[in-house]
């Protein structure tokens, strides 16, 4: 599966070329109705559509397997680890609240 990661580099290589040919230009149609069809933005109650912020993923692990199962599914584990550290380390919890603050 292609990931939005591959698909925005596309798009960055395609705006990128100097010179872009009608090839160039159809490769990143393709590319955006890619992006927009399997990342989809998402709609809210308030003002319509907005975009989530892009996430810089590592190469760490943990960073590789939250961008193959999405925020959306990770956060609420991310929820509960966080209401265990406040019970089980309230000190580090803090810090890392600090942090993200």
């Amino acid at each position: 599966m292609i990931t939005e990661r591959d698909l925005k580099e596309a798009i960055a290589e395609c705006e990128g070329t100097r010179n872009p040919t009608p090839n160039t230009c159809v490769k990143l149609a393709a590319y955006y109705a890619l992006l927009d069809r399997q990342y989809p933005k998402i709609e809210t109650g308030y003002s319509g559509s907005m975009q989530i912020e892009q996430i810089p993923y590592s190469n760490s692990y943990f960073s590789q397997v939250v961008e193959r199962a999405g925020i959306s599914n990770v956060f609420p584990v991310i929820d509960e680890l966080m209401e265990t550290l406040y019970v089980v380390n309230r000190p580090l919890y803090e810090s890392v609240m600090a942090k993200i603050e």
